[in-house]
């Protein structure tokens, strides 16, 4: 089963930047970043194939960037312009090469206002 750690979380300012990375142990197909706030369920944010075909949550489009290097089978989400609504833990996911579905364990985001 392919495992996925994350990384690149912290507290930033509002209007800042972060960029998050999602390192796989193995190949995957789609990858996909979600997030959870406090008392809220998981949303999508973006995803992307290992084509490079990419879909972004509206709340998020023009400030988020999803990306992937499948040579090295790490996912990327590039932050931007950041609002303290985007705080929250988030969550990469991916599909692989076998059919499988994995979660990784989370990265927290805050931004402050």
């Amino acid at each position: 089963q392919v495992q996925l750690v994350e990384s690149g979380g912290g507290l930033v300012q509002a209007g800042g930047s972060l960029r998050l990375s999602c390192a796989a142990s193995g190949s995957i197909l789609r990858l996909g970043w979600y997030r959870q706030a406090p008392g809220k369920q998981r949303e999508l944010v973006a995803t992307i194939t290992r084509g490079g075909s990419t879909n972004y949550a509206d709340s998020v489009k023009g400030r988020f960037t999803i990306s992937r290097d499948n040579a090295k089978n790490t996912g990327y989400l590039q932050m931007n312009s950041l609002k303290p609504e985007d705080t929250a833990v988030y969550y990469c996911n991916a599909d692989s090469v076998y059919g499988a579905n994995t979660w990784g364990q989370g990265t927290q985001v805050t931004v402050s206002s």
